[in-house]
């Protein structure tokens, strides 16, 4: 399968499934997300912050424009300019948007004095930022200029570095298994020849040599010339169905911009110590995560973050209110439903029509007589009619605990 097709399919399915669409009057490569993509991201943000919560991790909101100056503090307007947007002069100020999260984080970290005790202090965020990619490599939602990136900075002594980047590996890993994301390869990757990287050997050496020691025991392959600008990654690797690469999440140790912002913290000793920032991503941005989890899925997502996870159908007109009813049950207990009724066509036909919903609750004069509802599973799996509270709570509890499995006996 060419690249071409790949992409076409990609962005076939995507459109058939009422997820994204774009329009040629807001521009190429800034797709807009229609309700029932945008309940897929909605989910995943809601899942990531969470884990990141329980992980210790704090959330912040940062502005997705910045001064030039900014931008040549970190270093991104020298080493990383030709992927940014250009200038806009406002009020006598050049502003960029930005292209990356991490000078913000900086500025927030350095915006109030920090003890050792506080460390490692993990700033967390789900914010926008945009990058100049070319016309010719856009495409659907895995190439795109508008970004919302699921981005995590830890600022941490440096004794705390290697134990910081491993737990972030861990939390990735246990983010793919949740989504059913299976990476093709672990890479570390380094800096190349050329002038695009930092200038700072001895700050190259540490940052690689933690970043082999987190990868002990972990298959991984090394790749020159992939690294930031500012630091060595490791960076996870999944592939679509043409086989072409892409990095999904990502770990990094950086000691440049902690030096570039002068960032400090107190140490037991009562002087100043500068931190080291490990930058952490799960699951990449919303656009590239979604566009996989399609690929993976084809649409047959799993019941935790399917758009529609209950379709509910009832048998005639007669079973309309009971069925509306139901629907308004799950809507009160946070699950996701919809009626499609008999003006769509024959129950037959709704059945196809619904077919990738997890779940069908078929109503007919039966199950109205006894509260009750006659289940189909996405599997072809008929389960027999069951109150309708004991099937909603089943398949809440399948949901909440994320589960990859449609039904539990």
């Amino acid at each position: 399968m060419d690249e071409e097709t790949t992409m076409q399919d990609h962005r076939k399915l995507g459109r058939e499934l009422g997820l994204f669409d774009t329009d040629p009057l807001m521009g190429a490569g800034l797709p807009y997300w229609l309700p029932d993509g945008a309940a897929i991201r909605h989910v995943l943000e809601e899942y990531v912050r969470d884990l990141e919560r329980r992980a210790g991790y704090r959330h912040v909101y940062s502005p997705v424009l910045g001064k030039r100056a900014l931008f040549e503090q970190s270093g991104h307007w020298s080493h990383y300019n030709h992927d940014m947007f250009p200038p806009m002069d406002v009020g006598g100020e050049q502003m960029l948007l930005r292209p990356s999260l991490c000078p913000h984080h900086a500025l927030i970290y350095r915006s109030r004095a920090h003890s050792y005790r506080e460390l490692p202090l993990r700033m967390a965020e789900i914010g926008g930022m945009y990058r100049a990619e070319l016309s010719g490599v856009l495409g659907g939602l895995s190439r795109v200029r508008a970004i919302q990136l699921n981005d995590a900075h830890v600022f941490c002594t440096p004794d705390q570095v290697l134990r910081e980047a491993r737990a972030a590996l861990e939390l990735i890993q246990r983010a793919h298994r949740d989504l059913g994301i299976k990476p093709v390869r672990y890479r570390l990757s380094l800096r190349g020849d050329g002038g695009k990287y930092v200038d700072n050997p001895e700050m190259w050496q540490r940052s690689e040599a933690l970043l082999r020691e987190v990868l002990s025991g972990v298959d991984h392959e090394e790749a020159p010339g992939e690294a930031a600008f500012y630091g060595p990654k490791i960076d996870i690797q999944i592939a679509d169905s043409a086989e072409r690469e892409s990095s999904i999440s990502t770990v990094q140790v950086d000691f440049h911009q902690p030096a570039r912002f002068d960032l400090s913290y107190i140490g037991a000793d009562g002087a100043r110590h500068r931190p080291v920032m490990v930058h952490r991503s799960l699951i990449g941005s919303m656009e590239r995560v979604v566009a996989h989890l399609i690929e993976v899925h084809g649409g047959a997502f799993p019941a935790w973050f399917a758009p529609v996870q209950l379709a509910v159908l009832p048998v005639s007109d007669d079973e309309w209110p009971a069925a509306a009813a139901v629907a308004q049950r799950c809507l009160d207990l946070g699950l996701r439903a919809e009626v499609v009724g008999v003006e769509r066509g024959s129950l037959g036909a709704r059945i196809r029509e619904s077919r990738l919903a997890p779940y069908q609750a078929v109503i007919g004069a039966k199950e109205v007589a006894n509260e009750e509802v006659a289940l189909r599973l996405r599997d072809g799996r008929r389960l027999d009619s069951m109150p309708v509270d004991e099937a909603l709570g089943r398949i809440g509890a399948l949901v909440g605990a994320r589960s990859l499995e449609l039904w539990e006996s």
